[in-house]
């Protein structure tokens, strides 16, 4: 079994993951218990996850909460479900713990449409300017933003800086157009997307809206416009569940990554919920990278604690300061 192991060693680059054979009969839910107890390990998922690793998490939840989690946890392993620019926050709010990620190449298409040499030279531009960025993006990018934020933090962050300090936001183009929307602040803005939230039909969103009348129709900020300006709420991956538990409706079409209705269902039982078509007859609503993530691929790097997210020190000690002002201002606000 060792030169198994050493070959999917040599591998990890290439392929990701550990490609080993895993006993179909072995009950994984039972051993990734057994290893967080005998590792002192924490598995912090995404909403986006598929639903079996969401069940088995310590902590199920947004970016900003993630990133919380990430910041507080005493455990001496991190085992991220989630993403690679969420596992290199965690590395980079912890870096004196093992972060973990079952599959380096789940990545971000958002994180991918904004390289930082590329945008260090669109900053140049704005020497005035100050920089925030979505935490939706590469640990180098976060060396040459001022403030982090996430969805659910944002429109706080905008309102923190004075209204004469002129502003770049990155990456994503649809969030920023919503904040410049939502507070009136004209902003530079990168042009960046997720692919996941592009995708959504604003025609199959209407028909579905006919279709069940009685719906809220409830939409992340990074929809692009036309879907944002028909929802009945707008709001990050938390605000959304939310907003589930809290308003008077039964029955909601949701226009984000359809993960987040396991968590939806669980807390509203009886309550019906209808994802968002995308504009294709491809599953393009669910992101690729999120489910690359599997309870195989977090059983095996669990057993053989990889692989593992390393950062150079300069990248967490530039990068992390954007991070924790980030969560400085959260803190001040109650988030």
């Amino acid at each position: 079994m060792s030169a198994e192991i050493d070959l999917a060693t040599q591998n990890l680059k290439r392929r990701g993951f550990l490609d080993l054979d895993v006993d179909p009969t072995l009950d994984l839910a039972a051993e990734i218990n057994r290893l967080k107890k005998e590792r002192n390990a924490v598995i912090l998922a995404h909403y986006y996850q598929e639903s079996e690793i969401q069940d088995i998490a310590d902590y199920i939840g947004d970016s900003l909460g993630l990133s919380q989690q990430a910041a507080s946890t005493d455990a001496d392993i991190i085992v991220f479900a989630g993403v690679h620019f969420m596992a290199e926050t965690a590395k980079m709010l912890s870096p004196q713990k093992k972060v973990l990620l079952p599959d380096l190449k789940a990545g971000c298409s958002l994180a991918d449409s904004c390289p930082a040499p590329v945008f260090a030279k669109f900053k140049e531009k704005y020497p005035d300017h100050i920089v925030v960025s979505y935490i939706n993006c590469t640990a180098e990018l976060k060396t040459l933003t001022d403030i982090c934020c996430t969805s659910t933090n944002a429109r706080h962050i905008i309102d923190s800086i004075p209204r004469d300090q002129p502003i770049i936001f990155a990456p994503d183009v649809n969030l920023g157009r919503w904040l410049v929307k939502e507070t009136g602040r004209d902003m530079v803005l990168w042009n960046g997307s997720c692919m996941v939230h592009e995708i959504f039909s604003h025609e199959k969103v209407t028909k579905l809206k006919i279709a069940h009348p009685e719906a809220a129709f409830i939409a992340h900020p990074e929809c692009e416009a036309h879907i944002l300006d028909i929802a009945d709420h707008v709001g990050s991956t938390s605000s959304l569940l939310r907003f589930t538990r809290d308003s008077g409706y039964n029955e909601f079409i949701v226009a984000t990554e359809p993960g987040i209705i396991h968590q939806m269902e669980k807390s509203n039982p009886g309550k019906q919920f209808y994802p968002a078509p995308p504009n294709n007859t491809c599953a393009c609503n669910e992101c690729p990278h999120m489910k690359r993530n599997t309870m195989e691929k977090l059983y095996l790097c669990m057993e053989y604690e990889q692989p593992e997210i390393k950062l150079p020190e300069w990248v967490i000690e530039k990068g992390v300061k954007s991070i924790d002002r980030m969560l400085e201002i959260s803190a001040a606000a109650g988030l």
